[in-house]
């Protein structure tokens, strides 16, 4: 059995966050426009369309082929604000199923209005998604994949009643 120290944990984000936290008036402008795409990985490019779009509302946008993988798709899901969740397929390689790791995905939380998040959640439900709801405003799942998803009606820059940005 692991012990775990847990004051040690804080006593070290501590010594981090006064290293390297600046208040946000003397932060300096970020190098970065935005997020231009998140890319996971698709084992089935009608069934992730059919999930993204159809369940989750969020429009496919482009399919093109992966210019890295010939006969692999590329394609992109509008998800507001400018930026886009996109997929490749890469059909013959036996990719194994989803898993973390270190590096990984651990998941993704996408910011919805309050008042879609009720209805995305229905959606789920009605869809026979497995789903967990956390906090009245975050619900975490899987796509059809495994990547696990969080909808959160918090506003962008904001996290549970705090503003992270």
């Amino acid at each position: 059995m692991t012990t775990v120290d847990h004051a040690g944990f804080e006593a070290e984000r501590e010594r981090i966050r006064n290293s390297y936290l600046r208040p946000a008036g003397e932060r300096p402008a970020s190098s970065a426009r935005g997020l231009h795409h998140t890319a996971l990985i698709s084992s089935d490019v009608e069934q992730t369309v059919r999930f993204y779009q159809d369940v989750l509302e969020f429009p496919l946008t482009e399919l093109i082929e992966n210019r890295d993988y010939p006969g692999s798709s590329h394609f992109f899901f509008d998800i507001g604000n400018g930026n886009l969740l996109a997929f490749f397929d890469f059909p013959g390689l036996d990719l194994g199923p989803y898993g973390e790791v270190l590096g990984g995905l651990h998941h993704m939380a996408i910011s919805v209005e309050p008042s879609r998040w009720d209805h995305l959640v229905r959606k789920l439900a009605d869809a026979g998604v497995r789903h967990e709801i956390h906090s009245e405003v975050s619900v975490y799942f899987r796509d059809p994949d495994g990547a696990r998803i969080e909808l959160i009606a918090d506003p962008l820059g904001e996290m549970y009643g705090s503003t992270v940005l």
